[in-house]
């Protein structure tokens, strides 16, 4: 994984401009979730940084043929970078690359997977100092997809970002009467509190075995190995779709391109 340069994550110096509202030289950690075309040649950026939670930056130029800093624009691109800003309005100034993941670009599944990381933390974020924990976890989670296999990696990602959230999945046993259901072929998800239950306990979302011992496995816990299928971990991913749309309201069209190609 790379190195996380935290620690004082903002560096601010008055500007010798027309206001003292003006500033320049704000250093970040940041990775690049989406950018959008702006003008002939610039892009906004949707960051998420270690100190500032999640900012839109814009950057100047990066759509010509071989703009400096072009790589600062790119997906997954993980960097420190520095803005001049007015108010909650930045511009990318300067950039220094730390980490560019270029694994994600020769795989198309680990593209995707990284892509639904991307998706996922700007639907959790909302520009606060708390979006520091998805950022750590997004980081983390582009690291081990292009090192590990990539859907455990999305998974865990997917579990670990919710729980910070406040969004954490019920997983211990049926929230309603406490049997143990690892053993147990069908079950339910409510959506409205995140948790499993027995299929005669519940009315809500219809799911099974190979789903529940998926997520337990990702999530570190105990789990029974004859539910571990391929299948399961598309229908693992489902279901997680399903819950952070209902929570979020948002389309997760990454997520779903990766659960097609599986």
């Amino acid at each position: 994984m790379p190195r996380l340069r935290f620690g004082p994550v903002t560096q601010l110096i008055a500007a010798q401009g027309i206001n003292n509202n003006v500033m320049e030289g704000i250093k970040v950690n940041a990775l690049m979730l989406r950018a959008v075309d702006y003008g002939e040649n610039d892009k906004i950026l949707t960051l998420l940084t270690d100190g500032l939670g999640k900012i839109s930056a814009g950057i100047k130029g990066v759509k010509k043929a071989g703009a400096k800093l072009k790589f600062a624009a790119q997906p997954f691109c993980f960097a420190e970078y520095i803005l001049s800003g007015r108010g909650d309005r930045y511009t990318v100034t300067q950039a220094s690359e730390t980490e560019s993941f270029y694994e994600l670009r020769t795989d198309i599944n680990k593209f995707y997977a990284a892509s639904a990381v991307c998706e996922v933390a700007d639907r959790l974020t909302f520009g606060s100092a708390d979006d520091a924990a998805v950022f750590t976890l997004a980081v983390q989670a582009l690291s081990n997809i292009c090192n590990s296999d990539e859907r455990s990696a999305l998974i865990r990602f997917l579990l670990s970002a919710l729980a910070a959230s406040g969004y954490t999945l019920g997983m211990d046993s049926c929230s309603e009467c406490g049997a143990r259901l690892t053993s147990s072929p069908k079950m339910r998800f409510d959506m409205n509190v995140g948790a499993f239950t027995c299929w005669d306990c519940g009315t809500g979302y219809g799911t099974g075995g190979a789903t529940y011992n998926v997520l337990r496995m990702c999530a570190g816990r105990t789990y029974e190995p004859a539910y571990i299928t391929d299948e399961g971990y598309k229908r693992a991913l489902r279901l997680l779709r399903e819950y952070i749309v209902f929570k979020t309201d948002a389309r997760c069209a990454g997520l779903s391109e990766y659960i097609r190609l599986l």
